[in-house]
């Protein structure tokens, strides 16, 4: 900050929060003395008058700032119980209330304690003083209210000013999803408010110091008063209702257009209609919308290309995924015959029908929360506890297998069938690349052997084969598994039992967490795992 008004208040502020917002009221003994001397300008008075009327005028206005000071000093509980430690969602809420309406809140409460207990007495006191006709109290009391407003819109964008700094502190802690909900004073109401009140009193005075030294009356003040609140009202409110109209209609459009950005349509844009202020927050308003419509456009755009759960987390932790040993299940996926089908097929059709296969089967792993995540060819590595952590995730990849060969028999009736093998085991997954290209995946024995696994369908003759350490992770609550002889898997020295996974009879409805199934492989049905 470059204002050396704001840097002060700021300052101060840091110290304690509170002392502006009590010293502040020290600016109505300076609009007091300037409404005396305003006075004086129609009313003759000795020397001695003058001083007692200061006297007086200064004490009583000290009368209502002890008032009010006390009054906002109850406003500040909420404030200092933030400042103190209590920064949870209901605390900070209220802390931001109390200081957002800390002004208008104040006026509301104090709305008729300066008139009656200040003004007034004061008023009825320089007409006693001054041995003033009676008729001149009314006089007084009414155009000087000039005064009183004055003094009260001081204090009111005063208050705004020196609370701002913690009012923006208190802020950072409010909730994303916080709707403002506080009472305030809309833009067009305190132009209506401050422009007439500043007319009115620079007509009065005007007309003061033109007639000093010309036998200036009473009289003579409540002639002007009355002729600046017609000008104020006519004329000057014209103009003023011009400019409130010429902001508001801008501000609007941002408003609106902010609203359907935060509805999710990238596609709003502000109309630039100015070269002011409004018009370059109109074209940075418009550029910050282009950017993230471009943002959404390549996140979706990503979001097809790689797993949407993965696309999220790249996003939110950076495309450098460190590795991490974690323990999941490797489900391997081929589609029988693949190879006879291309020889024979016209390119279109070849990728029209991996497409169609891939738009059936991938939905299928992402509903048991598995991770589609690689493509290879004619065949597909899904993983099950990575990227998302998953504790269940043996009975969540066998569930998914049966299900995407059921499908798979549904859909293509014979004309296409499917091997798949399924292993869990501890993997390192992370990220890994190079030049500028990085793909997420997943390291280990555990993948290497589910890929065997799913070779090994081929000679046993099972569309869905699993290794003893799925089985076991898997438990036999969901499933019923059938043995397969023992092989020598490529690469391994030891035989690894197999097993063909079939869906348990329900024997009972499924509690709530556990896996529910429906039909099986080979038999009709679905597996899913609730979330």
């Amino acid at each position: 900050m470059t204002d050396p008004v704001d840097r002060a208040i700021r300052a101060i502020a840091r110290r304690n929060s509170y002392a502006l917002v009590w010293a502040q009221f020290g600016i109505a003994h300076l609009v007091m003395l300037g409404g005396l001397g305003l006075f004086s300008l129609y009313q003759p008075m000795s020397a001695g008058d003058f001083w007692i009327l200061v006297i007086v005028s200064q004490s009583l206005v000290l009368a209502d700032n002890l008032v009010s000071v006390r009054v906002t000093g109850r406003m500040w509980k909420p404030v200092r119980a933030w400042e103190q430690g209590a920064h949870d969602e209901a605390a900070t809420i209220a802390a931001w209330r109390a200081l957002a309406t800390l002004p208008i809140e104040y006026l509301r409460r104090m709305r008729t304690f300066p008139f009656l207990f200040s003004y007034l007495p004061f008023t009825a006191f320089a007409t006693w003083l001054l041995h003033l006709p009676w008729y001149s109290f009314l006089v007084l009391s009414v155009a000087g209210t000039v005064v009183l407003a004055y003094g009260l819109i001081v204090r009111y964008f005063t208050m705004e000013i020196v609370a701002r700094p913690v009012v923006e502190k208190v802020a950072r802690d409010l909730p994303a999803d916080y709707k403002i909900d506080a009472p305030g004073l809309a833009l067009r109401w305190r132009f209506l408010a401050v422009a007439p009140v500043i007319n009115v009193i620079t007509g009065v005075v005007v007309a003061g110091l033109s007639n000093h030294g010309h036998h200036a009356t009473l009289s003579d003040l409540g002639v002007s008063w009355l002729i600046a609140i017609v000008v104020s009202f006519t004329i000057s409110l014209e103009l003023v209702i011009l400019v409130v109209r010429s902001l508001a209609s801008s501000l609007g459009d941002l408003q609106r257009a902010t609203e359907l950005v935060r509805a999710g349509d990238f596609g709003a844009r502000v109309p630039v209609v100015a070269t002011d202020e409004t018009g370059a927050l109109a074209q940075s308003f418009n550029t910050m919308v282009e950017g993230l419509d471009e943002r959404e456009r390549l996140r979706v755009a990503f979001g097809a290309y790689v797993d949407p759960a993965l696309a999220e987390r790249v996003l939110r932790e950076g495309a450098n995924l460190e590795g991490e040993e974690l323990e999941v299940s490797v489900m391997f996926l081929d589609i029988r015959d693949f190879t006879a089908f291309t020889e024979r097929a016209k390119p279109e059709e070849v990728v029209a029908l991996l497409n169609g296969f891939w738009e059936l089967v991938v939905p299928a792993i992402v509903r048991h929360r598995g991770h589609a995540n690689k493509f290879i060819g004619d065949g597909l590595l899904g993983v099950f506890g990575a990227p998302e952590r998953l504790a269940d995730h043996a009975p969540r990849a066998v569930a998914a297998a049966l299900e995407i060969d059921q499908l798979v028999r549904r859909r293509y009736d014979g004309r296409l069938g499917v091997g798949i093998g399924v292993n869990s085991g501890p993997v390192v997954a992370g990220t890994v690349g190079g030049g500028g290209r990085v793909e997420f995946t997943v390291i280990g024995d555990a993948v290497n052997t589910a890929a065997r696994v799913e070779a090994a369908t081929r000679e046993i003759g099972d569309d869905v084969l699993i290794t003893d350490a799925t089985r076991e992770l898997a438990g036999d609550d969901l499933f019923r598994f059938e043995p397969r002889t023992s092989v020598t898997l490529k690469g391994k020295r030891d035989e690894v039992t197999l097993w063909a996974p079939r869906l348990a009879p329900p024997a009972r409805a499924p509690a709530r967490g556990e896996v529910a199934a429906r039909g099986g492989a080979g038999a009709g049905g679905r597996a899913s795992v609730p979330d």
